[in-house]
């Protein structure tokens, strides 16, 4: 009789260890099962060793089981992502699909380039997975030099040219002679050669070229940030003159005396329902002697309900002393630019000395004009003034956050250090102080580009005139929450600068300026910073990345991947320190936005339809909702004037009128809809509550499954790095296109 099986064995130190799994079984319920484990159960005895094949079969029944649910688990929770997804695209409502896109052709060139580009990856994949499965794969190993290879090369690849076969992976596993008959392996050994000898050299001098770029582009941002860093250490920032001369005193009399030039407030909004009444109580609210300023507000609103809003809220503020009037564009030509323009046009602007804009969403404090117009005394060649931005909804969602870490580094560190060395930035188009002198001096507002902040910066500057930048200074406003908006604006921002460079660049080389201020205008703000950072950020990461997967003789090193791009993420979030952890999130997401910036650079460059597009930046409005607009009419007083050191957020007895009108109709719209439907004869339709669609966005998505697809092969290969880099930017494209991110706006 053979001994019971031994359920102990010697370990590597001497003493004794368990083996096996112990096993309770209840013979009153089959399916019952109890499983005891532990080092301190007692040894079985002669009567339960002899159970050990019984208890073996059920712990592999029960071993199975487990792993036959955790498999159709996993099945499940991946078949309803997919129907999740699919469900979302059949409701959904590409993001480009506006009539007159479709009608110029917008973004569709992109678009068919993309899905090519997927299809003939999704083709390469199947190919080399075959290749794999049928043993072709290439292992990585780094024994052996590529003259020992060659000398170990099989005699049925001797006939291929020399260049070739210096060409191939030290590691190739190359198939013996008889599997050269097949047609397959003779069609792959033909792929090999056509990809050494044309697309592999191709990619490696398109790879150079954007890693050049890109590290070019990595220094400017390391001298910036040294810049940065410098101007913190020294203490270095603009200094006002806040001294009273006799000619001040005069000038202000029955003021206190001080400094109080003429200054004209301009606020242009176009349909800004949800922000208008804030933004206007803000600014008129501006600690500052009230014969001695103006307010306008420029409305280009098509909106009859908003425009009615707007001119009661205007009407409240005259009311209550302050000097502002309402102007309205029958034609919306030229946009902000040329309503701007019909704002100069004015006669009453030529007693102005100063003019501040701020668009609809900004609500500056009281002291903004005494920090800002200072800075003009006895400074004649000062042209603008700057403030930097600050934001009321930077941590509402990922995508606040995430442009929160862009803009904080635009503004303390790009405007700051250009301002402080160059004296000149790109105007912001708002929360800024203008000498009314130096923008006629320069051509006033052009209505040529859809950046013409830009364009009037860029024209001072070529005119001599000086700009200061205060970081100290802060204006809040709004980000936009949804991805929509957001990417929106992103195209404007990209398109433009390179319409103004097309345009401006015979004026830099005939202005007086120096040489120096030429090159950098030249190469660094419109060039480096415009176009070579959305092209090499695509290119690169969105489609040489991917390429090299299929064609691993161009292979790109990892610090340009992964080292580099997380130094200048690091470097980009240090403005904003307490974003530190989104900084691989902040990656990621930059290389998604880069497919929008690239096609809005290519669309302004060569003027295409869409580069003279503006589409106004949806706000949320989240500090004017209609519970904070009836709480406040409730308890403001419409005859007290408010204390300039407090701000206060109201809404006129008109503005009211006019909301409650507008929801009056729409209830009366829908009693009679209802009435209708119940008429007596008509059939009763029982009607679902309108869901607003989701978006996609097609060349998102497209580049999503390209980066997957590339992640998929760069399996095969165990390429490290460069698997978890594709799979997480495919991720987020994936995220992305899916309108995953932000806020949804329909």
């Amino acid at each position: 009789m053979a001994p019971p099986p031994n359920t102990y064995s010697e370990s590597w130190w001497g003493g004794k260890e368990e083996r096996g799994t112990p096993v309770v079984v209840k013979m009153d319920n089959p399916y019952s099962l109890v499983e005891i484990d532990g080092p301190g159960m007692a040894v079985p005895s002669e009567k339960a060793r002899g159970k050990n094949a019984k208890q073996l079969t059920w712990v592999l029944l029960l071993r199975a089981h487990r792993a036959v649910g955790c498999v159709a688990w996993l099945a499940a929770g991946f078949w309803a992502v997919l129907g999740a997804v699919n469900r979302r695209v059949r409701r959904s409502r590409d993001a480009d699909a506006e009539p007159d896109a479709e009608a110029s052709g917008r973004g569709r060139a992109m678009l068919r380039f993309l899905r090519g580009f997927l299809l003939l990856s999704l083709a390469m994949l199947a190919f080399e997975t075959v290749a794999h499965l049928k043993g072709w794969h290439f292992p990585r190993s780094a024994a052996g030099l590529p003259e020992k290879y060659l000398r170990r090369l099989p005699e049925h690849l001797q006939h291929l040219p020399e260049h070739l076969r210096r060409h191939l992976p030290e590691h190739l596993r190359m198939p013996e002679k008889e599997e050269i008959e097949g047609w397959l392996h003779r069609a792959y050994v033909a792929w090999l050669a056509f990809r050494i000898d044309y697309i592999a050299w191709a990619i490696q001098k398109l790879s150079g070229f954007c890693i050049a770029l890109f590290m070019v582009q990595s220094v400017d941002r390391l001298v910036l940030c040294l810049g940065c860093f410098w101007i913190k250490l020294r203490g270095i920032k603009p200094v006002a003159d806040t001294s009273i001369s006799n000619d001040d005193i005069e000038a202000t009399a029955g003021d206190g005396g001080g400094y109080f030039p003429m200054v004209l407030i301009q606020m242009p909004m176009c349909n800004e329902k949800e922000v208008y009444e804030t933004s206007i109580s803000h600014v008129c609210q501006i600690d500052w002697p009230r014969e001695r300023m103006l307010v306008q507000v420029l409305d280009d609103s098509d909106d009859e309900t908003c425009q009615m809003l707007i001119k009661a809220e205007v009407t409240k503020w005259s009311q209550r002393g302050v000097n502002i009037i309402y102007r309205h564009r029958l034609n919306r030509t030229g946009y902000k630019a040329g309503n701007l323009k019909s704002a100069m046009s004015c006669d009453y602007v030529r007693d102005y000395e100063f003019v501040a804009i701020f668009d609809a969403d900004f609500q500056p404090n009281p002291d903004f004009l005494k920090l800002t117009v200072p800075h003009f005394k006895g400074n004649p060649e000062l042209g603008l003034v700057q403030a930097r931005w600050s934001f009321v909804n930077k941590d509402e969602n990922l995508l606040t956050r995430l442009q929160n870490i862009n803009l904080c580094f635009h503004f303390e560190v790009e405007q700051q250090v250009n301002g402080v060395y160059l004296s000149f930035f790109g105007f912001n188009g708002t929360a800024g102080v203008w000498r009314i002198k130096a923008l006629e001096d320069s051509g006033g507002w052009m209505e040529r580009t859809t950046v013409e902040d830009m364009d009037i910066a860029v024209r001072a500057h070529l005119n001599g005139w000086k700009f200061i930048f205060l970081n100290d200074v802060k204006v809040l406003c709004e980000l936009p929450e949804s991805y929509q908006a957001y990417r929106k604006q992103q195209h404007r921002w990209h398109s433009g600068p390179m319409q103004l460079f097309r345009l401006c660049l015979p004026a830099v080389f005939k202005s007086k300026i120096s040489t120096w201020k030429k090159a950098n205008l030249v190469m660094l703000f419109f060039l480096l910073r415009k176009l070579i950072l959305p092209f090499y950020s695509f290119t690169l990461f969105c489609v040489i990345l991917p390429l090299t997967m299929f064609v691993p003789e161009a292979e790109l090193p990892i610090w340009v991947i992964c080292y580099v791009p997380v130094i200048m993420s690091v470097l980009n979030i240090l403005p904003a320190p307490k974003s530190f952890p989104f900084v691989i999130p902040y990656l990621l997401f930059e290389n998604t936005m880069s497919v929008t910036k690239f096609n809005a650079m290519v669309s302004g460059l060569f003027q295409l339809g869409s580069s003279y597009e503006w589409v106004v930046t949806k706000k949320a409005g989240r500090t004017s909702s209609e519970s904070d607009i009836l709480a406040l009419a409730e308890a403001a007083d419409a005859d007290a004037r408010p204390p300039p050191a407090k701000l206060h957020r109201g809404v006129s007895e008109g503005g009211l009128k006019e909301w409650a009108k507008l929801h009056k109709e729409q209830e009366d719209a829908t009693a009679a809809a209802a009435a209708a439907a119940a008429a007596p004869g008509t059939p009763v339709k029982k009607s679902k509550a309108a869901k607003a669609p989701n978006r996609i966005f097609k060349k998102e998505l497209a580049l999503a499954f390209l980066l997957l697809t590339a992640a998929t092969r760069s399996l095969l290969s165990a390429q490290g790095l460069h698997f978890y880099f594709l799979l997480f930017q495919g991720v987020t494209f994936l995220a992305v296109g899916l309108d995953l991110i932000g806020e949804q706006v329909s």
